[in-house]
């Protein structure tokens, strides 16, 4: 019996000792499987980007916020998408300080600063500025928007001290290629005078946006350029001529998308020279209740180095909260 133990001992230590050979043989050992942990762990060579249309934090949104706080904006679907996503665009539809200075126009709003760290929260990490409600409150309120924004996580586009600011294209991604938005308001600002050399949104004429995005191109071929455009007319289907023809200049000049908002409808939607051309994605978190109003999409590029992937997502506004449809 104590020849068998020994025997039995024996057969355990070479086994013990074989193990690692053997498995550094078969490919297994634990520097492979240390390899194929950190492989796993290597970042996607995708890169996601949605952006959204019209995020309001007044009138009956901020009647909400004071009834179950900024979180309510968020429903499970929408967290689901963002958090996926590496950034997310939202067209802020207010200027967002304590400061007022209000603009003598019909509709004019205002958010509250402490509610902008839950949008980062809930995964927003670029405002777009180029609206023609973001100097409701004049343009200290704009400045301190800016900074405002910044404080909380997240990057203001489409504003600046001056219009060469304002104008000036956004690198928000270098990997897997650079990604460059451009962002601009088309519209004529409401009781407000344009002054370039003064605090204001990016406004500049569709000559100069067409040149800006020719040298972009220029100057970096194989980036991809999204441009993001406040244009249209307000509660319409279908963009203007004046729309489809300044968007087939851009295409033309070498923008590889356009994703409007404004008119708070789901407009034409167009693939021109093989680019997605979205005139009008409708709000986002907003309080109209109309059906016209409260059908709307986000839209979610996937972006690599040799291509891009985009689709449009159908939401559902219910009591200023968005839902992705089903």
């Amino acid at each position: 019996m104590m020849k068998r133990h020994s025997i039995a001992r024996a057969v355990k230590v070479i086994i013990c000792l074989l193990t690692p050979i053997l498995l550094s043989f078969n490919g297994i050992g634990v520097n492979f499987i240390n390899q194929k942990k950190s492989a796993q762990k290597r970042p996607d060579d995708t890169l996601r980007i949605v952006i959204t249309g019209d995020l309001l934090l007044d009138r009956g949104v901020r009647q909400k916020i004071d009834m179950v706080g900024v979180d309510a904006l968020f429903s499970p679907t929408i967290d689901s998408l963002f958090h996926s996503s590496n950034y997310v665009i939202a067209n802020l539809e207010c200027p967002v300080t304590k400061i007022r200075e209000r603009v003598f126009k019909r509709f004019i709003f205002r958010g509250e600063p402490e509610w902008l760290p839950t949008l980062r929260r809930h995964g927003i990490t670029h405002l777009n500025l180029a609206n023609n409600h973001s100097i409701d409150q004049g343009r200290r309120g704009l400045l301190d928007t800016q900074e405002q924004i910044k404080k909380a996580g997240m990057i203001p586009i489409g504003a600046g001290k001056n219009i060469a600011e304002a104008a000036e294209p956004v690198l928000i991604s270098t990997s897997p290629r650079h990604v460059w938005v451009v962002s601009s308001l088309r519209l004529p600002l409401e009781n407000f005078l344009y002054l370039p050399q003064k605090p204001c949104v990016s406004q500049e004429s569709i000559d100069s946006l067409i040149m800006r995005v020719k040298h972009l191109r220029a100057t970096d071929k194989n980036c991809y350029i999204l441009l993001i455009l406040h244009w249209g007319w307000e509660h319409h289907f279908r963009a203007t001529p004046q729309q489809r023809e300044n968007a087939h200049k851009l295409i033309g000049a070498g923008a590889d998308a356009i994703v409007g908002h404004h008119s708070h409808t789901l407009q034409t939607i167009e693939t021109y020279r093989g680019k997605p051309i979205y005139y009008g994605i409708g709000n986002f978190i907003f309080d109209q209740r109309k059906p016209m109003n409260s059908r709307a999409c986000v839209v979610e590029l996937s972006i690599t180095a040799d291509k891009c992937k985009v689709r449009a997502l159908p939401i559902e506004i219910k009591n200023c909260t968005p839902y992705l449809s089903k």
